[in-house]
């Protein structure tokens, strides 16, 4: 007779084997019924909709939204697929969305599909898929992303609503840059007769200083006969890029985004106060601040079902919550990592004060700061030394959030054009803003990215002579609210209200601000 740990890990050691297989997306024929029970009674698992699971860590709390974020896409994906073959693909909007790299997860899910099918289907936290019937659905050109029918990028760029150009200026705009030749949009335009795109699209190019795509287009379309007028579909210029040409969607969508967000800190943000001529008192202000900042100091962790665990289960020796030593020895390598952090963010602090260019330092040195962080829990034996090798492999999440941080490949692309965005940037409560923002928004590192975050933060306020803030534990709901919506809604004036009223008290002499 088994007990009720080998009946546990058995189930878990099932679960395992369907992760490892790709699924995502869990059906109630997926699982023995004593299987199914004992992993939603162990919160291994968590029905979504009716006969539909997704695997969830035992220990989140109730709320917490990160399995089912981290889960959306996979899910979808792999729920439409079972329910609709190749009978579907996402909207316009939405593939475009995807194509210049938006990757958050949409409150609504627009989905069409060539059987007779309209719906709505409700999901979890706020989300939902409706499905729409489009006779041709399954008959126009596609890509995929993630087990999903997308329609193809130039098609959709063709075929999207001119409003999204007022709703959704970035990535219009990263769609555009992302075109180095106009040959394939051509002949979507001409084998549909699509004049008034043309003049749209012709417009539109203008708008983002590539004449010669415009004139290409205009010219073309004009030789084959069709009266093109030409029309701006946006509201605004685009603001001045830097100047290479790059083909990363992501690099597009970093530097229109800053540019589109500056303005506002610029008008939030308090003077700068100037870079103090005592060196060595400002620093040793920072110094004393020392104990405060890192006890408010923040970090999050995922959970994944793992071999370990499961003969851990197995074994009789698992229990819900970790040793009570586990966490002290980690909590301590954490505590020494982050003072070894903070005694290097200070020596750049020194060369900053001292008038190196602050985008710069932040390059050369931010490597070390993460090193330092980590290298206690590596001498410990808590983490591998090839957890210290530089930028993450692996894609990661941010516990409850919408926004999905960018692959891999794309982390190596926009992390140089962060940097040169600080270098070039003249205002440093934008730095500091955007700075962190960015960082976090990117997430190149596996974990400790909120902490180097709110180092980067304080380095860039050092760089205009601001005091150093430190970020109460008591605000975080909103910390992470404001970073959410700028990482959502591209919306950055929360979050720059948010810092902003805490450097004013810190300019009022109040180490710890009360807002």
């Amino acid at each position: 007779m088994a007990t009720p740990q080998e009946k546990l890990a058995n189930a878990l050691e099932h679960l395992k084997s369907l992760q490892d297989k790709g699924v995502l997306a869990f059906r109630h024929a997926d699982f023995s019924r004593i299987d199914r029970e004992i992993l939603m009674k162990h919160n291994f698992l968590e029905e979504v909709l009716r006969g539909w699971y997704i695997a969830t860590p035992n220990d989140r709390k109730k709320g917490d939204s990160t399995a089912w974020f981290t889960s959306f896409w996979g899910f979808t994906a792999q729920y439409l697929s079972h329910r609709f073959g190749e009978n579907y693909c996402l909207s316009v909007e939405q593939s475009l969305s995807i194509h210049v790299g938006n990757e958050t997860i949409p409150h609504q899910l627009i989905i069409r599909c060539s059987e007779e099918v309209n719906g709505l289907v409700t999901l979890p936290y706020g989300t939902s898929l409706f499905v729409m019937h489009s006779a041709k659905a399954s008959e126009l050109p596609l890509d995929t992303y993630q087990g999903l029918r997308l329609i193809d990028f130039h098609y959709a760029l063709v075929h999207c609503s001119p409003s999204v150009y007022v709703q959704r200026p970035t990535e219009m705009r990263t769609a555009l840059l992302m075109i180095s030749d106009v040959s394939e949009l051509l002949r979507i335009l001409l084998d549909g007769g699509h004049s008034i795109i043309a003049g749209r699209l012709v417009g539109a190019f203008r708008n983002v200083k590539r004449d010669k795509e415009a004139d290409a287009i205009l010219k073309t379309m004009t030789s084959a006969g069709y009266s093109i007028r030409e029309s701006d579909p946006f509201e605004q210029e685009t603001p001045q890029l830097l100047a290479h040409r790059i083909v990363s969607p992501y690099v597009h969508r970093i530097q229109l985004m800053w540019n589109a967000m500056r303005p506002a800190i610029i008008e939030l943000f308090p003077k700068e106060p100037g870079i103090p001529t005592d060196h060595s008192r400002y620093l040793q202000q920072i110094e004393d601040l020392y104990t405060t900042d890192a006890y408010h100091s923040l970090s999050i962790e995922r959970y994944q079902v793992t071999p370990e665990l499961i003969e851990l289960v197995r074994s009789g020796k698992w229990d819900a919550k970790s040793s009570s030593y586990e966490k002290q020895q980690r909590d301590a390598m954490a505590a020494r990592g982050y003072y070894q952090a903070f005694q290097e963010v200070k020596k750049s602090v020194e060369l900053i004060l001292k008038g190196e260019n602050a985008g710069k330092v932040l390059n050369d040195h931010h490597g070390d700061w993460y090193r330092e962080l980590f290298a206690p829990s590596v001498t410990a034996g808590i983490l591998k030394p090839s957890d210290l090798a530089g930028y993450r492999v692996n894609q990661v999440y941010i516990g409850q959030s919408k926004h999905t941080p960018l692959n891999k490949d794309a982390v190596r692309d926009t992390m140089p054009i962060l940097f040169e965005l600080l270098s070039q940037e003249t205002h440093a409560g934008v730095r500091a803003v955007l700075g962190h923002f960015f960082f976090v928004y990117i997430h190149p590192y596996m974990d400790g990215n909120g902490r180097i975050g709110r180092f980067i933060l304080n380095a860039m306020l050092c760089s205009g002579g601001y005091p150093w803030t430190v970020i109460p534990v008591e605000y975080r709901d909103e910390y992470m609210q404001a970073l959410e919506g700028a990482s959502v809604e591209q919306n950055i004036v929360p979050f720059a209200e948010f810092i902003s009223k805490l450097v004013q008290k810190g300019l009022e002499n109040d180490p710890v601000a009360k807002i």
